[in-house]
């Protein structure tokens, strides 16, 4: 969030704004930057609610925000179908890995025990499977042979943040098309 956040501001993003920063936990590191960048920040806690009521919500918000993408980070949860199809191709997210390999929790952990020399990181649209959508854009990196799981794990993050700033500005852009899977840039 907060780098996307300083590319917005320093124009990396251009013609992008963020209307919200929605988090389910409160102590969220994230919020603090928001309030920091002086972002508005809401928190919808999931805890003892219903997966709808809890989307619900954040529904809500995202349309009285005027919404047009969300793009996840750190979101540790499956969104319903429902709440995919309510945002088709406007939800995007980051995985620390290349995908179609190494999704769901501890992709660095799995590429370091399969023993692949390169992995990186997805920029994917979201749809109703885990870590299967349409992929925006990748990066890749080495796994050196005295590699663990943390300092792969920053290596990716300094990744990453460049990367999601790459794909928000392509699909800020309009200048794509999503084929299929394929997610195409046009120029």
């Amino acid at each position: 969030m907060a780098a996307l956040a300083d590319a917005i501001r320093n124009g990396s993003i251009p013609n992008a704004r963020i209307a919200i920063v929605v988090s389910d936990q409160p102590n969220a590191a994230g919020l603090e930057l928001a309030r920091e960048r002086g972002l508005k920040t809401v928190v919808i806690e999931r805890r003892g609610r219903s997966r709808e009521d809890h989307e619900g919500e954040i529904t809500a918000v995202l349309r009285d925000h005027q919404t047009d993408l969300i793009c996840l980070a750190g979101y540790m949860r499956l969104l319903s179908s429902g709440f995919v199809q309510s945002f088709r191709e406007r939800i995007l997210n980051i995985h620390p890995s290349l995908l179609p390999s190494f999704t769901g929790l501890d992709a660095q952990k799995q590429a370091i025990d399969y023993g692949v020399k390169w992995t990186g990181c997805t920029v994917h649209l979201v749809d109703d499977t885990l870590d299967g959508g349409p992929i925006v854009a990748q990066h890749a990196i080495p796994v050196f042979d005295d590699d663990t799981e943390a300092t792969l794990a920053a290596r990716l993050l300094q990744e990453e943040h460049k990367l999601y700033a790459e794909a928000v500005a392509l699909i800020v852009s309009g200048k794509y098309q999503v084929v299929g899977r394929r997610v195409l840039s046009k120029n």
